[in-house]
């Protein structure tokens, strides 16, 4: 099942047992995918699970950010709707790799990229990306490829 019908389904769910913060929730998120779909119209192109689980992990980067300055702002209310969100947005993204394996990730593609040095740190992350596509959380895998070429 497509995230797109799996996000569907569960808005209709929501819906249906009257849960008003999940619903809120799961428009926000239809909403940003109908914004996929509008830029990729004009692009020629369609929008698949590819396309929707980088934009979910941009919702939840910057959901973060704002949970924190609400906290700073002494708002724990408005953080704890953001971290609710966040909650909602993690269930539809695929399992993290633990730090073993994403370590483990990282040396393969270096030793097939023959990276030696920062400077073609690009090849690194060219290989993750390609083998692991939008499965990998590209900005954990960037920090580790720095450490390991560093």
């Amino acid at each position: 099942m497509s995230l797109r019908t799996q996000i569907s389904d569960d808005l209709k769910t929501a819906m249906k047992a009257k849960e008003a913060d999940r619903v809120a929730q799961l428009r926000g998120i239809t909403a940003k995918i109908k914004d996929l779909d509008v830029a990729a119209r004009v692009k020629g192109g369609d929008v698949d699970d590819g396309d929707i689980v980088p934009m979910l992990r941009s919702m939840i980067k910057s959901r973060t950010e704002s949970a924190a300055m609400y906290r700073d702002g002494g708002r724990p209310e408005l953080a704890e709707k953001e971290e609710a969100e966040i909650a909602t947005i993690k269930s539809y993204l695929p399992p993290e790799m633990d730090d073993a394996a994403l370590a483990a990730a990282v040396d393969e593609a270096i030793a097939q990229s023959g990276a030696a040095s920062m400077k073609e740190m690009g090849k690194v992350m060219a290989v993750l990306k390609a083998r692991f596509g939008a499965d990998l959380d590209m900005g954990r895998a960037n920090g580790v490829v720095k450490a390991k070429l560093s």
